[in-house]
């Protein structure tokens, strides 16, 4: 039967080797999907623009490694925007050849991060740790080489695609590990308001060179109520007076108290780029720290 328009399944694009934990977010959230490997970021992002995904799933921030290295330079400049956001538990698993064992695996290959979150248990189970380019890398690796003395730390979907047996699950040493992804999309619009819905805006500004121009800036989101769940700083080109700023709040444009903050923004600011407003993802609920006596 001759495939229809209809029924050619629309791509998403993540970089990383097949396994890694962005394929994994891309599984999980978007099944329907075709994922996409790339090489790096900035190929995630052109696949898109140049019209060969539909969507990319890019990491921006870890619960315990904090921001993603570049993220922040590439979301302007990508000229896309963002549809939604997406967390995604990580969950670390020891993985071998098949006929391996705890008793013969004496090194873990994984990435230098990863590794890190997994440091007590490996300690724990006498296996010395080996740096890899990436989780999903060091799977394909661990696969290639066939020696039951090696083994990788890395997703069970890396486990699935590369043959390999998992000797251990959930051996991460923090339970609250979880990272953070920003869908992209081409033409990706605002959605409707509704009072009931939790939002998030994204955007991106530069200040004045004046003195006090941040803090005057981002007065008005403190005077209207507007929460601001994050602010990060970059130079740009090389430069140590010219400083960009990354910012999620929790707030729809179309909320007064938001119109009268980005008013008072642009006040003092050069430069404003709205990257997107998408809804909260419900995880962020579920994660929060209970304040609670």
């Amino acid at each position: 039967m001759e495939k229809g328009a209809d029924t050619v399944k629309q791509k998403i694009a993540y970089q990383g080797e097949p396994g890694a934990y962005s394929h994994q977010a891309c599984v999980e959230h978007y099944s329907d999907m075709e994922p996409l490997s790339c090489y790096s970021f900035e190929e995630a992002f052109s696949a898109v623009s140049e019209g060969h995904a539909d969507k990319a799933m890019i990491p921006v921030e870890n619960t315990l490694a904090g921001r993603v290295a570049d993220i922040h330079y590439l979301l302007p400049e990508s000229h896309l925007r963002i549809e939604a956001e997406k967390f995604l538990p990580i969950h670390h698993a020891l993985m071998g050849v098949p006929g391996a064992t705890l008793e013969t695996v004496k090194r873990a290959h994984s990435h230098i991060m990863a590794l890190g979150q997994c440091r007590l248990s490996l300690h724990r189970l006498g296996i010395n740790a080996a740096h890899a380019q990436d989780t999903a890398g060091a799977a394909k690796m661990i696969a290639e080489l066939g020696n039951p003395e090696d083994a990788a730390v890395a997703s069970k979907l890396a486990s699935e695609i590369y043959g390999l047996s998992i000797l251990a699950e959930n051996i991460e040493d923090a339970s609250h590990n979880a990272t953070r992804f920003l869908v992209m999309s081409r033409t990706a619009s605002v959605p409707r308001f509704d009072p009931d819905t939790s939002y998030v805006s994204s955007f991106v500004f530069q200040v004045r060179n004046i003195p006090a121009a941040l803090y005057k800036a981002l007065g008005g989101f403190a005077t209207n109520g507007v929460n601001m769940t994050k602010l990060e700083s970059y130079q740009l080109g090389g430069s140590f007076t010219a400083t960009r700023f990354y910012a999620d709040v929790a707030a729809h444009p179309d909320e007064r108290s938001l119109k009268l903050a980005m008013e008072e923004l642009a006040f003092y600011s050069v430069e404003i780029k709205m990257l997107g407003t998408y809804e909260a993802d419900p995880f962020r609920s579920i994660a929060a720290p209970d304040t609670h006596s």
